[in-house]
């Protein structure tokens, strides 16, 4: 058994006054700059703030004790334990009060004399399409800016790409910096209307979907027949707000590409965005880079260094866990009552309580396993169709990266919810009744697989960072 520890209301609130951005990096995690916040290059659709933080991806966020129980996957008094340095060895500085900053209006940066350093920029380093830049500049969609910085010693260039609104307004700017030396600037125009990001109006139904505008101007240069006819869109970010825009606005289109990056955070937002956008009734599908990004696939053409794709770490290890699920895991005899379940689940809770997490997923796995054998069972009565390959499937199929973010905590009361109405269903049930009843056993497995995922997840990411300590190390010698 864990050992009992009681913090004071003043140890919380000074564990949850943390700044996050202090904790991170003294815990050596990498963080990038995105305005005034930082994000997290782990976990890009996390940014932090003073002791303030916001995933993104979630739309979810709140203060450093929920943080480190769910980035860091431990329990309630880890978290503590862990924010206050253990009341010894490392502190971590409280966040400093932030003031209210006014809303700043748009403007767009300034214009410099000539457009060389832009035309140089996207064709020798980004290896673009002559005509394809010439286009966009024609409707003043690219132009090159100056600014100098804030002790005017300096002087900054950069490719100013531009949203305008469907009055033709410039609404929105996103800058990238024309320095092509190591990481350069890039960052939306403060005050820019995410509804209105860089894009360009074909004529025809298609709608292409992208995260950067370097990406749009590669896709096509690598697809240039008849690209006018179609439409296209930068999100400038991970945001969905200019792809929803433009579909309200332009109801003719009615099939969307998604043409986001080869990555964890591409593949998690396709997937959010395939469902939210096939709910509106429209057609969508989904486009892979065979690098990272489109103008990786350009550079790949010309023979030069790549980054490659990446694929989800959450969708990886639902392949392997549903490629287990196979037939040596059936026994129609197993118990699948809700009692046995319950009891399953308090023991998964204690177990996770105290970081005793492979219990746990020993019995997350046997309850997985009992619930996609009563739901083949209950098909099978209905001579229904669904076998055990069948209802493994569509658990595989149905599993969604962007719906397994929260803490596992949640996604546990999910699951209670599930057992507890398993409890509803009599002994003697309609053939409905019974097809519900199959339904609620797969949704038990659903949440079990994705508790799974969860607990496995931050093991199989230490287990990456020992193996390339272990690489450096070798490197070295």
């Amino acid at each position: 058994m864990g050992v009992y520890i009681h913090f004071t209301e003043e140890q919380k609130e000074r564990a949850n006054n943390v700044d996050l951005v202090d904790f991170l990096e003294k815990r050596f995690e990498k963080l990038l700059p995105s305005g005034r916040e930082k994000r997290i290059a782990s976990d890009r659709s996390i940014t932090v703030r003073g002791n303030e933080w916001y995933d993104h991806s979630l739309e979810y966020g709140g203060y450093p004790i929920e943080f480190v129980q769910q980035f860091y996957h431990c329990s309630y008094p880890e978290a503590i334990t862990m924010l206050l340095g253990g009341e010894q060895g490392e502190a971590y500085r409280p966040a400093e009060k932030k003031p209210e900053e006014p809303k700043k209006p748009f403007v767009l940066p300034e214009a410099y004399s000539d457009m060389r350093s832009v035309y140089g920029y996207l064709l020798k380093s980004r290896l673009l399409d002559r005509a394809v830049i010439n286009a966009f500049i024609k409707r003043n969609l690219i132009y090159e800016s100056c600014e100098k910085s804030k002790d005017g010693k300096k002087e900054y260039h950069n490719a100013v790409f531009v949203g305008l609104d469907e009055h033709g307004i410039p609404r929105h700017a996103h800058k990238r910096g024309l320095y092509t030396k190591g990481a350069s600037f890039k960052g939306n125009v403060e005050g820019s209307d995410p509804d209105y990001s860089f894009h360009y109006l074909g004529t025809d139904n298609f709608l292409y979907v992208f995260e950067a505008p370097i990406d749009l101007l590669s896709y096509i240069t690598l697809h240039p027949q008849d690209w006018e006819k179609h439409s296209y869109v930068a999100l400038c970010g991970l945001s969905e707000y200019a792809m929803i825009k433009l579909l309200e606005l332009h109801p003719n289109i009615n099939r969307v590409v998604l043409c986001l990056d080869h990555d964890a955070e591409g593949i998690e937002a396709s997937e959010k965005y395939h469902d939210l956008i096939t709910r509106r009734g429209i057609l969508c599908e989904r486009e892979l880079s065979a690098q990272k990004d489109w103008n990786e696939d350009i550079k790949a053409a010309h023979d030069l260094p790549v980054i490659p794709a990446e694929e989800h770490p959450q969708r990886l290890l639902c392949e392997v866990i549903c490629a287990s699920l196979g037939e040596g895991t059936q026994n129609s005899q197993d118990d699948c009552s809700a009692d046995v379940f319950s009891a399953h689940l308090a023991a998964i809770r204690s177990h996770f309580h105290w970081g005793r997490f492979l219990e746990a997923e020993d019995f997350l796995w046997d309850m997985l396993c009992r619930s996609i054998n009563a739901a083949t069972k209950e098909y099978r009565q209905m001579d229904h169709g669904r076998d055990h390959a069948a209802v493994n499937d569509r658990l595989k199929y149905g599993f969604k990266t962007y719906e397994n973010r929260r803490k596992i905590k949640t996604r546990l009361d999910f699951l209670e919810s599930d057992i507890v109405a398993l409890r509803g269903f009599g002994r003697v049930l309609t053939a409905s009744e019974k097809m519900g009843l199959a339904e609620r056993y797969e949704s038990i497995a659903a949440h079990c697989l994705k508790s799974l995922i969860l607990l496995e997840q931050p093991r199989q990411k230490q287990e990456m960072k020992q193996s390339q300590k272990q690489e450096m190390k070798l490197t070295m010698q």
